[in-house]
């Protein structure tokens, strides 16, 4: 049985220390002989593969226009390239464009350029699209972000407004501190005129956009030592900028924090639009927008949940999906799960879900270092 506790602690004394470009060769990915998919339980007409494997801590995804999957790593320090360039649903070669960087997990292309988030700054590599195989030194965008490592690895992604989302976790399990901490801030792609979009906001590791309603929807990790089955995870809509999600006073639709409660009420905070399974590890999140899957999922929520670490039983290791009714989310059910054993035993850890353009689903694992995907085939 693997121990959460111990992953953590690998994860957090295995971070890099500073920023190089590329010295690694780009290299060849050899069919897959290692990861038992086949434990990997998916509804009925859905079938799932591995895309690419030996991908050191695979986690935040991001597509290009040509469709190089970008991969942000925590404690490998590095960002991947990965290249499929014949189409054929498996990878065909791997880039390492950075090493060496502080909890590079976040990752966002734009304009030819990508975006990496590193705990306390923003950097931007230019014309990677052309330069995988020799990748320019990046830019500063920003490195005006506290660089607190405790909750400071970041999701990113460019908004429907052209800005640049990225959180600030709280530097803490449980704690009272002024911005930016516990919140989703926004800015130009160049960095200026950052702003507070959202508060209480423990730490977010995926969000995305309703592809209609344009709205933020984002997920959020519960406190922990409330006991196995308190406080749950949460996913929560945005539709504007200002409002305020709880933390630390309040969790999950309206449990007062046994520290904090007293200060305010549950009633002066926006609740979560769905309550997660409690300490899943609620992570990267997407909004199904392709044509691939059967109708029934179109514009609806996939979460990859990494799993707990300090809860008796482990629950998460899976992949699940909240239902939505226009705004309102109206169930919440696994979609694939076979990751943690019955015996408690851990092979993989799902981090995020990305679709690609044939309407197929990725799901990154750092702890296998690899990515899955997920694709529907049509019973006759």
């Amino acid at each position: 049985m693997f121990s959460g506790r111990w992953i953590l602690l690998l994860a957090i004394l295995g971070c890099g220390a500073g920023p190089d470009t590329a010295s690694e060769k780009a290299h060849d990915t050899p069919p897959s002989t290692r990861l038992p998919i086949d434990r990997i339980k998916l509804p009925p007409g859905f079938e799932i593969d591995v895309f690419v494997e030996n991908l050191p801590n695979a986690r935040s995804m991001t597509l290009s226009p040509r469709g190089i999957l970008f991969v942000g790593t925590r404690s490998a320090g590095k960002v991947y390239a990965v290249v499929d360039a014949n189409r054929d649903g498996r990878a065909d070669r791997v880039y390492t464009i950075a090493e060496g960087l502080n909890m590079p997990n976040g990752v966002a292309f734009r304009n030819g350029s990508l975006y990496v988030a590193e705990v306390n700054r923003i950097l931007r590599f230019d014309d990677i699209e052309n330069r995988l195989a020799d990748p320019p030194r990046p830019v500063v965008v920003t490195d005006r972000l506290p660089s607190d490592r405790h909750h400071g690895w970041k999701f990113i992604a460019f908004g429907p407004d052209g800005k640049l989302y990225v959180p600030v976790g709280a530097p803490c399990n449980i704690c009272e501190r002024e911005d930016p901490y516990a919140t989703i801030l926004r800015m130009d792609p160049d960095g200026s005129n950052m702003e507070v979009f959202a508060r209480g906001v423990r730490n977010t590791v995926g969000f995305d956009w309703h592809p209609v309603t344009r709205e933020l929807w984002f997920t959020d990790n519960g406190r922990d030592w409330m006991g196995d089955d308190l406080p749950p995870d949460e996913l929560n809509r945005a539709p504007g900028p200002g409002l305020h999600f709880g933390y630390p006073y309040c969790h999950g639709r309206a449990i007062a924090d046994p520290e904090y409660g007293r200060r305010r009420p549950c009633s002066a905070f926006v609740p979560p639009v769905m309550e997660l399974g409690p300490h899943v590890a609620a992570l990267g999140m997407r909004f199904y927008t392709g044509s691939m899957f059967p109708p029934e999922y179109r514009n609806q929520i996939f979460i990859a949940e990494h799993g707990s670490w300090n809860r008796s039983t482990p629950i998460g290791y899976r992949v699940t999906l909240v239902r939505l009714e226009g705004n309102r989310a109206i169930s919440y059910e696994v979609f694939a799960e076979g990751w943690l054993g019955s015996d408690g035993s851990v092979w993989g850890r799902p981090v995020d879900v990305l679709i690609l353009p044939d309407g197929s689903l990725l799901v990154s694992d750092d702890h296998a270092g690899a990515i899955y995907r997920i694709t529907y085939r049509k019973r006759s």
